[in-house]
């Protein structure tokens, strides 16, 4: 029975949170028979409670109290790393970088952990060029998210050609399982809802778009992030009224921004060239900051830099400071069609011609189709005879069907509309975009309306036309039979006569050939392979391919020696990387210069080495051949000036507001007019000028990012001093051991670094979601290098975030949580001295005032520090994880330990003086860094904000104003909508006040009291020594310091001497002494880190702590292990130091239970590399 009166602020009681015991934070009298009580249970998670005194027998005093130092000091240890791991991010801030098959790039680095992540919750818009790598940066997002607890939930939303390619490398890079929603997958789903039941979902983008059922079921979930790729396609315009004219598109992303709390757009062309049209787009991430401007007044480039980055091609770095990206070369190979050829050629066009006209008269979907269909075959027409006659052939006989069914009576329209089938579903929508067909679906759909949509009104016109098809067929054939393809001879000539197709030793480059269509694939494929007398030269990607089997054709093309030439059409070759190869030829040409910018992009990558070269063939005489002709004359004489980056912006260039598309029909349509053909030319010059390509380049950059090399060495420093301290593998290898072991799972040695779980306990599993951990795992790992071995099964790679670390985690946590509170005794064996120390496990917390969802202030930044205490009261930080470098007492050192803590009083107000030291030192730079962080943010979006809310508020004043004058003439309708315009406003100044309040509460930044969840006592070894009665040396203790401070002296002066700029860290406790920076601007390598250990001469050992080894492993190119013998003269003083640099001085882990390993000196230097031997006599 515990009285009301004995609880008091750091009691433990049992009763108040079950039968585990909790810590009191705080008291407070209600009366005298009641008490408000703060406490924390177990896990360290904070409680109130009111305790009446009719509950005292219930409660009883925990016998150990708190810090009593009697725990068990391997179990606290455990747990320490537990708690460590919980909270990886702040010990480990680029876990998902190690813990996927990824090497990131500097601007993939900063995007991430620079822009985004510091900016949850985030609202933001990813457009760096195409081939940045926009997909590793969303997985690096999702999986560092991940790890710090701050996703469960995420949905992809993309083309539904790229779905298939987003779940590869979710998979294969980052091991994660994201599922495509699926038609039979949406309708399967057992509790009627797919999107609730799957966590990590990709969806289609135009199936949620049209799909009204979809976006009922979509409205009714919640996500913690939003990917959309190819973000651009959510687009809206203003109408002429003033009024939003919005895509099916743009209303999905305003509802995908309204179902989740961070929401992440990647596009390549965020910007159309169009103020209003990029403020709307805009307004998806922040409505209330952007959005049309009312009064016909808007921003042509808002500051979006808090909200978005764009970085192009050009700006990108190495890590080594070399641009990222070679230089590209585009050549147009230009050539003359046969006489044969040129008349088929006129002839089809004659065709295609009358047949836009006729189909003129139609309504607009069948319009629509038709018109597509006669594109299709003009497209094909300068394909290849292979692709026309194909094409001829299938229409004629598909028409001819259709004619015989009319004639027996089994049908009776001379169209048929297709119904149900999602690619016509699309075709027949407003905003109809090819590139969203799935790629199994496109090259099908194209030839379904290529083969079957007529513009004939009548069975007359019908039979007229295929009498026409006849013709045309017959004539294709004759020219196909010929032999003669002027087409194919250009290529023939490229391919034996460019010096270019051959390297230096004589082998024939690899080379990419790019055609629209799959007859003229397979034409093209027998050619070479002809030529070049081997078919297994040859490889081909078409349409139809399921993902496993093109995969292994692009891994054929990238790896065997024997495949030079892959020849793919664009819908099989969509989300392909090829940089293997720096050679492409485009056999046709595709008439969306996106697509254009979008092939070169398959070379011109990143991982590209070698200058890219691209061929474009061009049938000069042919109406379409002179306008592209007349292109590529004009692109190349731009690039001289401007340089590569017009490829960059060549799929955003519009002719007179015209896509490219109609510009090449018009000349099909018109081209014999020699004034449409001049028009056409200027038209074609002014839009390639350099005054509108520079133009739509400011447009394209939208913002001044960009990376220098500043810029970059700062990432990499970042990047190797969280190397240094990395969990993965070493740390978390040893934890999961540890923990296995403790927990009575079964866990065996399979492959060097691999493991099979032959049993993960009951009470491990119970932590997860039934069926998220598995009762055992056929392998797994803690490298990534390991995850995938020949002849061995595949490892899971075990990380922070992984369900089976998580839940073994949250097991240690929960059985030995109290040890944090109860503490332990540890002994540092390096420290001779006498003083003992108090080691505090501190959380610091910065929180602004907005409510969390349990109704507690909202922390956006929880750091854990370790502090150590002396008696005297003095402070210091003592690193990432010191516990493990101190030793577990033996029982007998324990028992006499306890015995004399007892006696002591050091204890007595420890804690406030702990506290204040991390007020003063921890937690005013914590706050200040996160202030610093986000104030400015929040400050911009409020500016923007409160501007928007006064245009807003003023113009619909300003038509309340209107209606008034108008209601005083008596104008009809002017009430009701006086009435609306004055609503609009209140409305408008209602909400913009709403998002103000949110955005003060944001700015109200204040730092939460240090909080203490663990205490330990530390015992020097001199100490120890003394407790248990044995004599410490005196002499020797001095001389271990001197000898220590001599190392780092001497170490300290060769660096400076080396051009290095030192910095001594030996009292930080972060695995090494020294951290060595080369200056700015020379060829000198990066960081230095170096463990100084100074020896007297003639010693033959060396003692390293069980941080300094894992450090080493953890970066062991930049660990230096520094040896420094010590002579002195006869008065003590230094007279000589012999300083030795290691690298690579450790080869294994030591052992998971050892704190530290005493190595031969001689032995050290025989297995590790000398990269210094320095004599320095004093």
């Amino acid at each position: 029975m515990v009285k009301l009166e004995d609880i008091q602020r750091n009691k433990r009681i049992i009763g108040l949170c079950g039968a585990k015991p909790c810590t009191i934070r705080s008291v407070e009298w209600s009366g005298t028979d009641a008490l408000y009580v703060t406490y924390s249970d177990s896990s360290g998670k904070l409680d109130e409670v009111i305790v009446y005194r009719e509950m005292e027998p219930e409660l009883s005093l925990d016998e150990t109290g708190a810090s009593s130092f009697s725990a068990n000091a391997h179990a606290l240890k455990l747990v320490s790393e537990a708690y460590r791991i919980s909270l990886a991010s702040a010990f480990d801030p680029y876990i998902a970088v190690r813990t996927s098959a990824v090497q990131p790039l500097p601007h993939q680095m900063s995007a991430v952990y620079q822009e985004m992540l510091p900016r949850l919750p985030l609202r933001y818009v990813l457009a760096d060029d195409p081939g940045a790598g926009k997909t590793i940066m969303t997985g690096l997002l999702v999986k560092e998210m991940i790890a710090r607890g701050d996703l469960e939930r995420c949905l992809i939303v993309c083309p539904g050609s790229l779905c298939e390619q987003w779940q590869d490398e979710l998979l294969l890079k980052f091991g994660l399982r994201f599922e495509i929603l699926t038609n039979d997958r949406l309708e399967a789903a057992a509790t009627r809802n797919a999107f609730d039941e799957i966590p990590l979902a990709i969806a289609r983008l135009d199936k949620l778009a049209r799909d009204e059922s979809c976006l009922e079921k979509l409205k009714k979930t919640a996500w913690d992030l939003v990917v959309c790729d190819e973000a651009h396609k959510m687009s809206a315009t203003l109408a002429s009224q003033g009024e939003v004219k919005a895509t099916k598109r743009y209303r999905l992303g305003q509802l995908l921004s309204s179902i989740t709390e961070n929401l992440l757009l990647l596009t390549a062309t965020p910007h159309n060239g169009k103020a209003v049209d990029f403020q709307l787009f805009m307004a998806l991430i922040d409505p209330d900051r952007f959005g049309a401007a009312r009064g016909g007044s808007q921003v042509a480039h808002p500051d979006v830099s808090d909200c978005m980055r764009r970085l192009v091609k050009e700006d990108l770095l190495t890590f080594e400071g070399k641009p990222l990206f070679p230089e590209r070369i585009a050549q147009t190979v230009n050539y003359e069609l046969s006489p044969e050829e040129a008349a088929l050629y006129e002839d089809v066009t004659e065709y295609v011609t009358s047949e836009f006209n006729r189909a003129e008269r139609l309504d607009g979907q069948r319009k629509h189709s038709v018109g597509f269909a006669l594109t299709m075959l003009q497209r094909r027409l300068a394909s290849s005879p292979e692709a026309i006659y194909q094409s001829l052939h299938r229409r004629r006989k598909r028409l001819a069907s259709r004619m015989v069914e009319i004639e027996q009576g089994q049908r009776t329209d001379l169209f048929q509309r297709r119904a149900g089938e999602f690619a016509w579903d699309m075709f027949n929508s407003e905003d109809f975009d090819e590139d969203d067909i799935p790629l199994a679906e496109r090259e099908g759909f194209e030839d379904d309306v290529t083969d079957s949509a007529s513009a004939a009104a009548t069975v007359q016109e019908l039979e007229a036309e295929i009498r026409s098809l006849e013709l045309l067929e017959a004539r294709a054939n004759e020219v196909r039979m010929s032999g003669r393809d002027r087409k194919w001879e250009e290529l023939s000539s490229l391919l034996q006569d460019n010096a270019c197709m051959f390297g230096p030793d004589g082998e024939r480059e690899k080379l990419i050939i790019f055609t629209e269509h799959k007859d003229t694939l397979q034409y093209l494929a027998e050619k070479i392979a002809s030529l070049l007398g081997d078919e297994r030269v040859v490889l081909t990607i078409k349409g139809g391919m399921n993902r496993d089997a093109r995969r292994a054709a692009e891994q054929a093309f990238r790896q065997d020696p024997e495949v030079r030439v892959l020849i793919a059409t664009d819908a099989a070759g969509e989300g392909i990387n090829l940089q293997r190869a720096h050679l492409m030829v485009n056999y046709d040409l595709p008439w969306n210069p996106n697509r254009i910018e979008q092939r070169f992009g398959r070379i011109h990558r990143i991982g590209q080495t070698e200058v890219c070269h691209l061929w474009n063939l061009v049938a000069a005489q042919t109406r379409e051949g002179e306008v592209f002709q007349r292109l590529f004359a004009k692109l190349e004489e731009e690039r001289l000036d401007l340089g590569g980056r017009v490829f960059d912006v060549l799929g955003k260039v519009t002719f007179e507001n015209r896509p490219l598309k109609e510009l090449l029909l018009e000349a099909i349509r018109y081209g014999r007019d020699p004034d449409v053909r001049r028009r056409l030319d200027s038209v074609v010059d002014e839009s390639l000028s350099k005054e509108t390509l520079q133009k739509i380049l400011d447009e394209h950059a939208l913002s001044e990012d960009s990376m220098n090399l500043a810029d970059v060495m700062s990432i990499k420093e970042d990047m190797e001093r969280a190397e240094m301290r990395k969990l993965e593998p070493h740390y978390l290898r040893s934890f999961f051991l540890n923990s296995m072991n403790v927990a009575q799972g079964r866990v065996a040695n399979r492959e060097p670094g691999r493991y099979e779980v032959l049993r993960v306990p009951r009470d491990v599993q119970k932590k997860a979601p039934v069926g998220e951990v598995l009762k055992r795992y056929e392998r797994v790992c803690f490298d990534r290098n390991l995850v995938r071995l020949d002849g061995a099964p595949e490892a899971d790679l075990l990380h922070p975030g992984h369900p089976l670390m998580k839940a073994l985690v949250s097991w240690v946590l929960d059985e030995f949580h109290s040890y944090l509170d109860e503490g332990s005794i540890l002994i540092d064996p390096e420290d001779w001295g006498d003083e003992p120390r108090l080691l505090f496990y501190l959380e610091t917390e910065v929180r602004d005032g907005t409510p969390a969802r349990d109704g507690k202030p909202h922390v956006v930044s929880r750091e854990l520090r370790f502090v150590e205490l002396g008696r005297n009261g003095e402070g210091r930080s003592a690193g990432c994880a010191p516990y493990l470098d101190y030793q577990e007492p033996t029982k007998e050192e324990a028992e006499a330990l306890l015995a004399w803590a007892g006696t002591q009083s050091f204890a007595q107000d420890a804690e406030r003086i702990a506290k204040n030291y991390a007020v003063a030192n921890i937690v005013q730079e914590h706050a200040g860094r996160i202030k610093r962080r986000r104030l400015p943010r929040i400050e911009k979006v409020e500016a923007a904000v409160r501007a928007r809310r006064n245009d807003e508020i003023r113009y619909w004043d300003e038509r309340a104003w209107h209606f008034s004058e108008q209601m005083r003439k008596g104008t009809k309708n002017a009430q009701l909508n006086y009435q609306n315009a004055v609503q609009r406003s209140s409305d408008m100044a209602d909400r913009f006040d709403a998002r103000l309040d949110q955005l003060e509460l944001e700015k109200s930044l204040t730092a939460g009291v240090p909080r203490i969840t663990g205490c330990s006592l530390v015992i020097p070894r001199g100490l120890l020594a003394e407790i248990a009665g044995t004599p410490v040396d005196l002499g020797a203790k001095a001389n271990r310091a001197a000898v220590e401070a001599a190392g780092m002296a001497a170490v300290m002066r060769i660096e400076r001497d080396l051009g290095y700029e030192p910095r001594d860290r030996s009292r930080e406790n972060v695995g090494y002494d020294i951290e060595s920076s080369a200056p700015a601007g020379t060829s000198m390598e990066g960081l230095r880190f170096i463990e100084v250990k100074g020896r007297v001469a003639g010693a033959g050992t060396v003692t390293v702590s069980r941080n300094e080894v894992l450090s080493a492993l953890n970066n062991p190119e930049r660990f230096l292990l520094a040896l420094v013998e010590v002579t002195f003269d006869g008065d003590g003083a230094v007279a000589k130091t012999q300083t030795t640099y290691l690298r690579k001085p450790f080869h294994n882990a030591i052992d998971s239970t050892a704190n530290c390993v005493v190595f031969d000196i001689q032995d050290l230097k025989a297995k590790a590399e000398v990269v210094l031997e320095r004599e320095d006599v004093r």
